[in-house]
């Protein structure tokens, strides 16, 4: 099955150049760092970005900015958009922020909350910069001996600084899959006891060592709901970077109706019909999945495969 739209926080190939190769080129690196039209996402401690006060969209600094502002901030090179180069500048929790919210005009959000009204391409730059963000933050000291690590290819890799060692370290991904399953016209929502009420999701759990995507989705499946899955096919991936997850998205079929749920799992699951949850969503009993989550667009998808219905219209009424 084929996404028939972008996850959120997805496409960033189709505009960023990464420019992997030039990482490690110091020269190169530097001069795109001081041209004029380098431009600087701007993260605070937490992972918030910047955004401008009166619209919604970040509030990038040029090079200029950046030396004035902030010199000591480290920064790392994202790649280029449009023959522009694009960084990520991190501040510490000793700086200023609500100083600087007022000198450049802007306001902080997090991820979340920018993500549903962020254009499409800064979405995904934001999440990029996250990701990486949390990533050099939480790796400070080797694995293999414990020495400090120091960062290079500008920040994407940290290299070991005892002799030694030198160990190279990479940014850690964790791949995770949502999967929504189906049996005989319906599909298989759950909800955790935390949620709002009347909040149900597609399934989803992280991939174990030795496992296969296809094979996370049945063992999830079944250990969250009870539910036996036979088929299971990809739909669609999202980069998840709270903190630092991939959703991998599948399609799957159940081979039988019957829910068993385990303890300290779900609080609830139940398999909807296309029917269901439109009276559900109209009389307000049921709330779907944020519009952020990949666990949406296969909702959405199922349910126009299935009964050519649009999610956004129902949702909207």
């Amino acid at each position: 099955m084929i996404a028939t739209k972008l996850n959120t926080f997805a496409g960033l190939s189709l505009i960023l150049d990464r420019v992997a190769e030039q990482r490690d080129v110091t020269d190169w690196v530097w001069a795109k760092a001081a041209a004029h039209d380098a431009r600087y996402l701007l993260l605070d401690a937490a992972g918030d970005a910047f955004l401008h006060t009166e619209q919604e969209t970040l509030r990038w600094l040029d090079a200029g900015e950046r030396e004035r502002l902030l010199s000591h901030a480290s920064w790392s090179m994202m790649g280029i958009v449009d023959g522009q180069p694009h960084f990520m500048l991190l501040l510490d929790e000793n700086d200023d922020v609500a100083a600087l919210e007022t000198t450049l005009g802007a306001r902080r959000m997090g991820l979340r909350e920018a993500g549903l009204l962020l254009p499409s391409d800064e979405a995904g730059l934001f999440a990029y910069a996250k990701g990486l963000a949390h990533w050099q933050r939480e790796t400070r000291f080797c694995a293999r001996c414990g020495s400090p690590l120091q960062l290079v290819s500008s920040g994407h890799r940290a290299k070991c600084t005892h002799d030694a060692c030198g160990r190279l370290h990479f940014p850690r991904t964790d791949a995770a899959i949502i999967v929504i399953v189906e049996h005989q016209g319906a599909c298989l929502l759950g909800r955790q006891a935390g949620w709002p009420p009347g909040r149900y999701s597609t399934l989803a759990g992280f991939v174990e060592p030795g496992e296969s995507l296809e094979d996370a989705v049945r063992r999830e499946v079944a250990e969250e709901a009870g539910v036996i899955v036979g088929d299971a096919h990809y739909h669609s991936s999202q980069p998840w970077p709270m903190p630092a997850s991939l959703m991998v998205g599948f399609t799957a079929t159940a081979l039988s109706p019957t829910i068993r749920l385990r303890d300290g799992e779900l609080e609830d699951a139940r398999w909807f019909t296309p029917q269901q949850i439109i009276d559900s969503l109209a009389d307000g009993s049921l709330k779907t999945p944020t519009r952020l989550s990949v666990s949406y667009q296969l909702l959405s998808h199922w349910l126009q495969q299935r009964a050519g219905l649009d999610l956004d219209v129902l949702v909207t009424r």
